[in-house]
């Protein structure tokens, strides 16, 4: 293990101390693209983009692309590829029930399974060239959680659902699977990968990137609250409640999925509710107040909420939990933000955000069939994801001014990202698969992770 691990360029030696290489050397993306995505599970579609037999949606990673469908049978996905001479069938979404997937070179033909119902001219080909094990669309392996099908492009890899870890009970005690669209946005960053899922990793960065959401309680070794005329230890309890629905108001502006519109309604009713003066046990108070009202306020509408101080006791959660490689859910009351982030090359990446909720099943509405896409400085974007936005190219120019050899980590708040670097120079090293599934179940252990053993 040891030896193979010598072998990857820009290993990460010291926990506390990533390689800047990581980030724009074209030998190391090409590594992850050869050793990386090929292994892992992939959230490729959410299962509320092909509610119908016949819908589809491509799935695009680097060089592959992949058709996911919902057939008749149940979801499946294929490689996405005439087998005649490699047209690319399929792009975007779409419906075949009707017509199936048709060649636009020389017009052959395949069902919503794959299998191939036409070839034109079929008597002027060797029998052996149109066997349908050779002509029907290979299959890729697909499985399912969170509302969403997930594709692996290795047959032998563990299970979804085991390499995933506990954050899976963690989730699907949140109704996680009855979660759908409200809004879908896309951009493409002139940054890696890596470096734009870094910067939810941590909340190291939130009281000079997202100063509106520093809300700073006594003691907090970070400094004073934003608010510097009333600083958070010189608060009532009245007032405590009337910072934190103001906290709440502005993060569901701001990032939406994290406290959804129907959240924030409930929680503004909460404004003169009778609380201590003490402002701490004020912010208990209202915050056991907000989860009952939040709770009750669902199932009156009819969604399939889920009891929320009883779930949050159990099953405690993080603000932002991480599914390896490149998938995140943000919950906070029931409703959740969600990212995704693809490489496109060394030095850009194709960034989605979605904004989540527990809707009534019989709830008319116009879901999303693609992201909204904008570019990455446009003012269109909610307030959180634009500031973000903002600092990750200067960070990407930033690693090329000129003797800047590693980032430095904190080995307490900012181990998320040291861990998941670890893991991926496991696959690059091409460690036994169930190593590489044990170290991303650790990985898998949310926001503002310390540093943690993931097991080589």
């Amino acid at each position: 293990m040891a030896s193979a691990l010598d072998q990857v360029p820009f290993r990460v030696t010291d926990p506390e101390l990533i390689p800047a290489e990581r980030y724009y050397d074209e030998a190391f993306f090409r590594l992850e693209q050869e050793k990386l995505w090929p292994h892992v599970w992939q959230m490729a579609c959410r299962l509320e983009e092909i509610p119908n037999v016949g819908d589809y949606v491509e799935y695009t990673i680097l060089d592959k692309s992949v058709i996911v469908v919902n057939t008749k049978n149940g979801v499946k996905a294929f490689h996405n590829a005439c087998r005649h001479r490699g047209v690319r069938l399929a792009t975007g979404p779409g419906n075949c029930a009707k017509t199936g997937f048709i060649c636009p070179f020389h017009g052959w033909r395949w069902n919503a399974e794959g299998q191939n119902t036409f070839v034109f001219g079929k008597q002027i080909f060797s029998d052996a060239l149109l066997d349908h094990a050779e002509i029907d669309l290979p299959p890729v392996r697909v499985e399912f959680w969170a509302g969403c099908a997930f594709i692996n492009f290795d047959d032998d890899a563990p299970a979804l659902l085991d390499s995933l870890g506990p954050v899976v009970e963690t989730l699907n005690a949140r109704n996680v699977d009855k979660l759908r669209m409200d809004w879908w946005y896309g951009t493409i960053l002139p940054t890696n990968w890596k470096l734009a899922m870094e910067a939810f990793m941590e909340g190291y960065h939130v009281m000079k990137t997202h100063p509106q959401l520093h809300y700073i309680m006594p003691g907090n070794s970070y400094g004073r609250d934003v608010d510097e005329a009333l600083p958070a230890g010189h608060l009532d309890g009245r007032q405590m409640v009337g910072r934190m629905v103001d906290f709440y108001a502005r993060l569901s502006s701001g990032m939406a999925g994290m406290v959804h519109e129907t959240e924030v309604a409930v929680l503004e009713k909460l404004r003169d509710m009778d609380v201590p003066e003490d402002p701490m046990a004020a912010l208990g108070a209202f915050m056991a107040r907000a989860q009952e009202e939040v709770t009750r306020d669902g199932f009156a509408r009819g969604a399939p909420m889920f009891d929320i101080p009883s779930v949050n006791q159990e099953k405690p959660f993080h603000d932002v939990e991480f599914m390896f490689p490149h998938f995140f859910l943000l919950p906070s009351f029931a409703a959740m933000s969600s990212y995704r982030i693809r490489p496109l090359t060394a030095e850009t990446c194709l960034f989605e955000i979605w904004s989540l909720v527990l809707r009534p099943e019989d709830q008319p509405y116009d879901t999303p069939k693609g992201p909204t896409m904008l570019p990455y400085d446009s003012p269109e974007f909610p307030e959180i994801p634009m500031q973000d936005y903002s600092n990750l190219p200067l960070q990407q120019l930033g690693l090329h001014a000129g003797n800047f050899k590693f980032m430095r980590l904190s080995k307490e708040q900012e181990g998320m990202i040291s861990n998941y670097q670890r893991l991926i120079d496991g696959y690059l090293a091409g460690l036994d698969a169930e190593v590489l599934r044990k170290g991303q179940t650790v990985v898998n252990s949310g926001y503002n992770a310390p540093i943690l053993d993931i097991g080589f």
